[in-house]
């Protein structure tokens, strides 16, 4: 069988050239992200080495590995050489590093500022497709008791309910709560069903005396509090 018509597995490739021999010669570090992702996936196609999928792959999304780990097992099995299994490993590996950031955020149990609440919840909710509503639970040292999603939603918009609000508020014995969400399309504007939730919520606790402290806007870089522009 001619070499252009057999699978380019990284077993065939030249020693030099394996990402997963370069990686126990030189280092984790020496590897590109495409060649990181060939392990991943193991081998290419009929046409192009794993190493030249993954290429492809990382240039669809303008090599930007958060763009990557938005990506769908559905949507990267569009690409020629992807299967299911392969879009699942690519999926699970750059979760993994998800879940390795959001480990590494900085240990804050105390919430002295709105950057606090940011630093806090960004790798949660920061790069998401879709809106997810969180709240921060403090005690009366603004120390972080709990932080519980409450809700997950569209690309557009997504329902709380006030009364499962403060009921973990009573669960966790919480003096005050930190509201917060992300906007998928990157805007920091909030909505007037934004500014009606904040509201409600605000009014909501007072019979409870649990303060609302700030409702923030997430995206992947920015936030945007209402405390911060005094409209609470």
């Amino acid at each position: 069988m001619s070499k252009t018509n057999s699978s380019f597995s990284i077993r065939e490739w030249n020693e030099n050239d394996r990402p997963r021999e370069k990686l126990l010669v030189k280092g984790k570090n020496a590897l590109s992200d495409s060649e990181l992702i060939a392990i991943l996936i193991g081998s290419g196609n009929r046409d192009e080495s794993a190493v030249a999928l993954s290429k492809r792959i990382l240039a669809s999304v303008d090599n930007q590995i958060n763009s990557l780990g938005r990506l769908s097992v559905k949507q990267l099995m569009n690409f020629k050489g992807i299967g299911e299994a392969k879009a699942i490993s690519i999926v699970a590996g750059l979760e993994l590093g998800r879940r390795r950031k959001e480990e590494e955020a900085p240990a804050i149990r105390k919430i002295t500022s709105s950057k606090d609440v940011f630093d806090v919840l960004n790798p949660l909710i920061g790069d998401l497709e879709h809106e997810e509503f969180w709240i921060l639970y403090l005690n009366n040292s603004n120390r972080i008791l709990q932080k519980k999603q409450i809700s997950v939603g569209g690309k557009t918009g997504t329902l709380v309910d006030p009364r499962i609000v403060y009921r973990f508020a009573l669960e966790f014995s919480a003096t005050s709560i930190i509201l917060a969400h992300n906007h998928p399309s990157g805007s920091l504007v909030p909505s007037q069903s934004d500014k009606a939730l904040t509201q409600k919520l605000k009014h909501a606790g007072v019979s409870l005396d649990i303060k609302l402290l700030d409702h923030l806007i997430i995206t992947e870089k920015e936030y945007f509090s209402f405390a911060d522009e005094a409209i609470l």
